[in-house]
């Protein structure tokens, strides 16, 4: 491998490193292995975004994002389509996609899976055009995160707390949301607290939730709940601890690789792998088979 790896840091990401030690530490790590690391420091989204082209249209094979999964979709939905491919450096707060790729979270290891270059093959998700890494949701996420965010701003309460108030505010509010799912197998009208697309299958316990075992099957699993009011929410908690979730009654779950979301609403709130953006509807997902090719442990392959 005779190009630089360009690698793209999102500055504002969970851990916040000191920038300058960062980089420092990571062309020293890269050099262990004789590998050249051009790094660079996104202030914001936008950064990431141009730092992400520049870096595609560049002789670099390997573009490696730097954050948590929000950076990390940003960063992959540019490489969808190229002969790029993705290295991940987890430093956000949950790293979901690093752990489901079986991804070490120690930056030392992180850049020793990098530097053996094992590939494979992985889907991604996309919905009106926006590709998702993770999963897409509407109704309670998307609006837990928009209030969580204002919290942060305005009050300046940290991630976590400020994320238990929003839940607390917005499951009073009950924002359901009255959809019009339609696939191959027919179409079905229902009121829900929510609707989540995820790009693979989801583990539906308490103790495994938002883990999945591969993210190459093609499909995109889509999960949402009948019941309206609190008494179903707490049910399906409840379900949800006793690892029991896939029985309930006002509970569904499908697989698709294609869905269109049409809600009475001409906007809303759409949830990304962690971010939140308006868009129209109706909201077409499709999956994208084996769009990504993504560097894993050599044991994942």
């Amino acid at each position: 491998m005779f190009s630089p790896i360009k690698i793209i840091i999102n500055r504002g990401s969970g851990k916040n490193h000191n920038a300058d030690h960062l980089k420092i530490e990571l062309v020293g790590l890269f050099a262990a292995y004789k590998l050249k690391a051009e790094i660079f420091i996104a202030e914001s989204g936008d950064e990431i975004f141009e730092f992400t082209e520049k870096a595609v249209q560049s002789d670099a094979e390997i573009i490696v994002a730097g954050g948590g999964d929000g950076t990390i979709s940003a960063v992959a939905g540019k490489l969808v389509g190229t002969k790029k491919t993705l290295g991940i450096l987890p430093f956000g707060t949950l790293n979901n996609f690093s752990k489901d790729l079986k991804i070490p979270q120690d930056l030392p290891e992180a850049v020793r899976v990098i530097a053996e270059n094992h590939t494979k093959e992985i889907d991604v998700g996309e919905v009106n055009g926006r590709i998702f890494i993770n999963n897409s949701s509407i109704g309670l996420y998307p609006h837990i995160v928009k209030y969580r965010e204002t919290q942060q701003e305005k009050l300046g309460r940290g991630k976590w707390s400020a994320a238990f108030w929003a839940a607390l505010k917005i499951l009073r509010q009950h924002p359901f949301v009255t959809v019009k799912l339609k696939n191959s197998s027919g179409e079905k009208i229902t009121k829900t607290p929510f609707v989540f697309v995820g790009n693979g299958e989801y583990a539906m316990d308490f103790f495994n939730i938002g883990r999945r075992e591969r993210i190459d099957n093609g499909i995109l699993s889509v999960y949402f709940l009948h019941k309206s009011g609190r008494r179903g929410l707490f049910a399906l908690v409840l379900r949800l601890v006793f690892g029991r979730l896939r029985q309930a009654k006002d509970f569904e779950a499908i697989d698709v690789g294609e869905i269109t979301i049409q809600t009475k609403k001409k906007q809303i709130l759409v949830a990304f792998d962690g971010e939140v953006e308006t868009m129209k509807s109706p909201l077409c997902y499709r999956v994208h088979p084996l769009a990504l090719r993504v560097i894993v442990p050599q044991a994942d392959n």
